[in-house]
């Protein structure tokens, strides 16, 4: 199991600053990540809840994990007002508090970037999905070009880890979502326009894959 998860500063000023300060662009790509998902849906690492005030009526209930403890505060206060049913439990990636085959979809927004291990991650999302549920994916993604691509990689060696809540640029995201066994079904790359082009996470990637 990962070592608990506590990034106190990171945790205030994504808070208190970005989500405060966040673009339309993203807030409709919040919107675009979860149209028409239904039923109980399990978020991993929710953050501060951003993801909660964009579920449509049709789900059940959101199966929010975070383990940071002061953006899990944040997201129980944040559920209390959501549209749908929220339940914000402590939990890492690698070992979800949840059952087998208990939830209808998962959502991954902004995260698997900064889970210790993907594949074990990925490995457990599958798990805790009924045969046939889908994961929602928002995540920002290794660079096409190689430049880019090698900024990434010197970047997540130096600083970027543990400025940003142990974020990783440069790692293959669709393709380990593909390796731990998921179908991709819908998917886009993202160039958003409110990111500088330079910054290491603006290459992004949208899209949907079911568990088979």
């Amino acid at each position: 199991m990962s070592a608990p998860v506590h990034h106190p500063l990171f945790a205030r000023f994504y808070t208190h600053v970005l989500e405060r300060n966040e673009p339309a662009e993203l807030r409709a790509m919040r919107e675009e990540l979860l149209d028409g998902v239904s039923g109980r849906v399990i978020e991993l690492g929710a953050g501060s809840g951003a993801n909660f005030p964009h579920y449509p009526p049709s789900v059940t209930e959101v199966v929010a994990v975070e383990p940071e403890a002061y953006l899990r505060e944040q997201a129980q206060a944040a559920g209390a007002h959501a549209p749908v049913p929220v339940t914000v439990l402590d939990g890492v990636a690698d070992a979800l508090p949840l059952e087998d085959a208990s939830c209808d979809a998962a959502v991954a927004c902004l995260v698997l970037c900064t889970v210790p291990d993907q594949a074990r991650a990925l490995a457990e999302l599958r798990r805790v999905l009924k045969p046939g549920g889908e994961l929602r994916y928002l995540e920002h993604v290794r660079a096409g070009t190689p430049r880019m691509a090698r900024a990434q990689r010197f970047v997540d060696r130096t600083f970027w880890p543990r400025a940003f809540g142990g974020c990783h640029t440069a790692r293959a995201t669709v393709a380990a979502i593909e390796a731990a066994g998921f179908a991709l079904e819908r998917h886009r790359d993202l160039r958003p326009e409110s990111l500088p082009s330079f910054l290491p996470v603006a290459p992004q990637a949208i899209g949907l894959a079911r568990r088979p």
